[in-house]
């Protein structure tokens, strides 16, 4: 018999730690290879790490609840080992995490570790050790060293987790309105006409990352309207073949997508992030779609090297993803690295959108509902009217880096490319 460390792997950038939410297997019993072992939370996504090998769970080190940190060890898993067995070291079936391991142990908390460290200690004075994330929420939130020793934890041995800091926030919060509100004044709760719905954990990673962005950038949304009728006909025509040929069903998204994809090759700077005065450009094109989730949530998975990638192989990703995403089977690392997102906000019926963009990411398109209009047609014989399928492509964008020139260009561009498509070599 030998032992494996299970350690917690890379989960993509900006990602340096996560909350074991529940151990799907007990100490002592078996567990096959890539079977989920354990479910993970982080602040951009739920997940679940495979056994990297057939054994027995021996002994699990981060319990439910409790916050571990890129490359550190969470389980050990007992396996069979033969002489003639080729057993990948630890380091190895730790997924190359050294690097992970040497990053800082929260992102953007360094900048600011010497204020943190002024106000909020390192341990407390009953012993309790303070994780970085806690003494960040801490000093955001102006907590004193007080407040915190007056906190109940919930961790191991006593231990204060971010769970913790978050409820006893929201306790004080609910104190404070109770105290500012006049005796007069009737509480939701006492309400019968109003229904209180607490927001769920990702409703309220949305709605922080939604607020961040419009904090962040400038927005600046440019409209253009395209007519799409000659990919409406192709598609309604060789739908079925298509699906024939690749076993895929042939939806509008990769379609669009292709033209976006086209589009930044042609605008470059549209495919950027900021980092202070610096511009990031980034050489990799990789498309998020939103995706609306059956609970009302969003999430945004990322197709990596879109570019690459013919509208078959689009098609085959978009469908792959969206399915995934709907039922939570998705890895954190397909919803990492995006650099340009595309929102379908016509699949609901709607003509148009003015979209938040998706940090740290300066750009992103609303694909408006495809509507029958009448409409002028330029014909070598004379202007004419006749039905066309049109939509309207909407575009924000951070006005930091993305003026109004770059802006339209890109969005016109991509209206032309769609407006030239014409089906050739993908059947």
């Amino acid at each position: 018999m030998g032992n494996i460390k299970i350690v917690l792997p890379a989960m993509g950038e900006g990602i340096f730690e996560a909350t074991i939410t529940q151990w799907l297997v007990e100490e002592g019993s078996k567990i096959e290879e890539d079977d989920s072992m354990v479910e993970i939370a982080t602040d951009k996504v739920d997940s679940e790490i495979p056994s990297p090998a057939t054994g027995i769970l021996e002994k699990i080190l981060v319990p439910a609840g409790e916050i571990a940190k890129i490359g550190q060890e969470i389980a050990i898993l007992k396996v069979e080992v033969s002489a003639n067995d080729n057993v990948k070291s630890t380091s190895e079936l730790a997924l190359d995490l050294d690097a992970a391991v040497q990053e800082p142990a929260i992102e953007s908390i360094s900048t600011v570790d010497e204020l943190v460290q002024a106000s909020i200690p390192f341990k407390l004075d009953n012993g309790l050790f303070l994780s970085p994330l806690v003494r960040s929420i801490a000093y955001k939130e102006k907590l004193s060293v007080n407040d915190l020793a007056n906190i109940q934890g919930t961790g191991l041995g006593g231990r204060i987790t971010k769970e913790d800091v978050l409820n006893h926030l929201h306790k004080a919060s609910q104190a404070t309105e109770s105290v500012s509100k006049p005796a007069t004044m009737v509480t939701d709760s006492g309400n019968p006409n109003v229904s209180i719905v607490e927001m769920d954990r990702m409703r309220k990673l949305i709605a922080d990352h939604m607020v961040k962005s419009v904090q962040t950038s400038p927005h600046v949304t440019s409209f253009h309207e395209v007519d799409v009728t000659s990919i409406v006909n192709w598609r309604n025509k060789n739908k079925e073949k298509f699906q024939s040929i690749y076993g895929q069903k042939l939806t509008y998204t990769p379609i669009f997508i292709d033209a976006v994809v086209k589009a930044i090759k042609k605008f470059p700077m549209i495919n950027v992030s900021v980092d202070g005065t610096k511009i990031l450009v980034k050489k990799n094109v990789n498309i998020g779609m939103a995706t609306a989730l059956p609970d009302g949530n969003l999430i945004v998975p990322v197709i990596h090297n879109a570019d690459s990638l013919s509208i078959s192989g689009l098609a085959s990703k978009v469908n792959d993803l969206a399915n995934r995403s709907r039922n939570k089977q998705l890895q954190a690392t397909e919803i990492q690295g995006g650099t340009f997102t595309v929102t379908n906000v016509g699949s609901f019926g709607n003509l148009s959108g003015t979209p938040i963009i998706n940090q740290p990411e300066v750009a992103i398109l609303a694909l408006g509902a495809i509507i029958k209009r009448p409409a002028v047609i330029e014909t070598e014989h004379g202007d004419t009217i006749g039905i066309r399928h049109q939509m309207i492509l909407s575009l924000s964008y951070d006005h930091r880096v993305v003026d109004g020139s770059l802006g339209g260009m890109f969005i016109k561009q991509v209206a032309d490319n769609l407006e030239a498509f014409k089906g050739e070599n993908i059947m």
